[in-house]
């Protein structure tokens, strides 16, 4: 049974979150740990490789990171954030195997308050199998930001 109830930790509908629960979360070393499972189900899921391609691992990346958000937010509903990118990813995986589970970490090193960076490792087991620097933006007032978009 999860601990959270990742339609309120992220900003994301069904089937798209991918984050099956939070493991653990430390505001002060602005880090968190979440749990990622593989199946059948998750909205990228590739039959013909059994398993969910390797370069998702950078949207299991960018929702730990939204739920980082979340507890920053003091758990209340998740700011909004844009993924701009990233410098590297590296994965040793030729793929995420079916019926396995992953953990995902993200660490924030760098903030200007709306821009942030995390490092983000992926590990299958306790075998570290990708790594990335995520860079997104979380505006302040995310009204005025969508009221922008929309003009």
């Amino acid at each position: 049974m999860p601990k959270y109830d990742m339609e309120k930790v992220l900003p994301h509908k069904k089937p798209m979150i991918l984050v099956d629960d939070v493991i653990e979360y430390n505001l002060e070393t602005h880090s968190i740990s979440v749990l990622v499972k593989i199946d059948e189900n998750k909205v990228f899921f590739d039959s013909s490789i059994d398993g969910v391609p390797a370069i998702v691992g950078i949207e299991f990346m960018a929702q730990a990171i939204g739920c980082y958000s979340y507890f920053q937010n003091n758990m209340c509903s998740p700011k909004v954030g844009f993924l701009l990118g990233t410098r590297f990813y590296e994965n040793s995986l030729a793929c995420f195997e079916n019926h396995k589970s992953y953990i995902v970490t993200a660490k924030e090193v760098f903030t200007d308050n709306e821009l942030v960076s995390f490092e983000c490792l992926i590990y299958n087991g306790n075998e570290e199998c990708a790594k990335s620097v995520i860079n997104a933006y979380m505006p302040s007032d995310e009204k005025d930001f969508v009221r922008k978009l929309n003009e």
